[in-house]
């Protein structure tokens, strides 16, 4: 469940459910960084479509932009980043976030972000860098990991029921990427119900190892929730006491200044 939907969202059976601009949108995020340039074939195998639809509408994404086209291949356009843009523009508190960000890699020489849950991963609206790297991969804006294992998505996932927990893992396929990331269902809910408790989450070493985060859940004046704020850090030069005693304080006093500074 997205943190700021509002609402039950249209299944594909309801009469106003636009079923090609899904599949427009269904095309664009077939590409990433594994597939940044793609045959028809190749597009169609993605996205379950045949190859005369998926051709309909790459071929009218070409000719809105969206997509280049050179010979057999497709790739997305520059002009896709419009589509992301206008979602940070019409959030005007990101600006305000980032600053907070910034100062909380000032106070402790650590990176800091705001991320937002988006179905089974957490995605990055704000980030601020400390000079050393984390990840094999490199976090920016726009970056999506996968929510089970990381602390903001833990949080994200406290906010829900305990239907929508529930509903929300027993459809969610877990999958190991060190030999301390938790691949049991239940183990995985008494871990986030724990986070709902304690009011911040934990994650170490479980997406990749050496990687350790802390994180909490970020609201504004009216108790909308914005997302979730973290510090990530190596787990060789920062310990869970390091964490808990000087890193959370810093975190839980930020989202208490972004409480009072934003409104909806």
């Amino acid at each position: 469940m997205d943190s700021t939907s509002q609402g039950n969202p249209l299944q594909p059976a309801d009469r106003d459910y636009v079923s090609a601009l899904a599949s427009g949108l269904d095309i664009i995020m077939a590409f990433d960084n594994a597939h940044p340039r793609m045959t028809l074939s190749e597009v169609a195998e993605r996205t379950g479509m045949n190859r005369a639809k998926a051709r309909r509408f790459l071929l009218t994404l070409h000719a809105l932009g969206y997509v280049y086209k050179e010979q057999r291949y497709f790739e997305l356009a520059p002009k896709v980043l419009q589509l992301g843009y206008s979602y940070l523009a019409s959030n005007n508190h990101r600006s305000v976030i980032q600053k907070f960000l910034e100062r909380i890699t000032a106070q402790c020489g650590e990176s800091s972000s705001l991320g937002v849950l988006d179905g089974d991963e957490v995605i990055y609206l704000a980030r601020s860098s400390a000079p050393h790297r984390l990840m094999a991969i490199t976090l920016s804006v726009g970056t999506r990991l996968p929510a089970a294992h990381t602390s903001m998505g833990r949080v994200l996932l406290a906010q829900l029921s305990n239907q929508e927990l529930d509903t929300y893992l027993n459809n969610l396929p877990l999958k190991r990427y060190t030999d301390k990331t938790i691949i049991d269902t239940l183990t995985l809910k008494n871990c986030i119900k724990k986070v709902r408790k304690q009011g911040y989450a934990i994650v170490d070493q479980e997406l990749d190892s050496g990687l350790r985060s802390l994180a909490v859940p970020a609201f504004d004046a009216n108790g909308k929730l914005l997302g979730a704020i973290n510090i990530s850090t190596n787990a060789v030069r920062v310990n869970i006491s390091t964490l808990l005693k000087t890193y959370l304080p810093i975190l839980q006093e930020t989202a208490s200044e972004i409480c009072t500074s934003i409104t909806s």
